[in-house]
């Protein structure tokens, strides 16, 4: 699941909730959901953790995951 997707299903204040778990602003978050904004790898991690894997690094970086976390790849 994406981000943005992720979010939407949240109830509300969800957004909100997720935004400080991440010590992030909501509207950073948002920006980060959009695309408008990069999300780091670190940030990846950290996203994941905060929404119980709903939200994996590999959904968040589809096009490069396997060179940043080589151990994930599945033989």
């Amino acid at each position: 699941m994406d981000l943005k997707q992720y979010i939407d299903s949240l109830e509300w204040g969800g957004a909100k909730e997720l935004a400080d778990k991440l010590g992030v602003s909501k509207s950073f978050l948002s920006q980060m959901a959009s695309g408008i904004s990069a999300i780091s790898p670190k940030r990846c991690v950290e996203i994941e953790i905060a929404t119980n894997s709903n939200v994996t690094r590999k959904d968040l970086r589809p096009n490069d995951w396997h060179e940043i976390w080589p151990e994930l790849e599945v033989a």
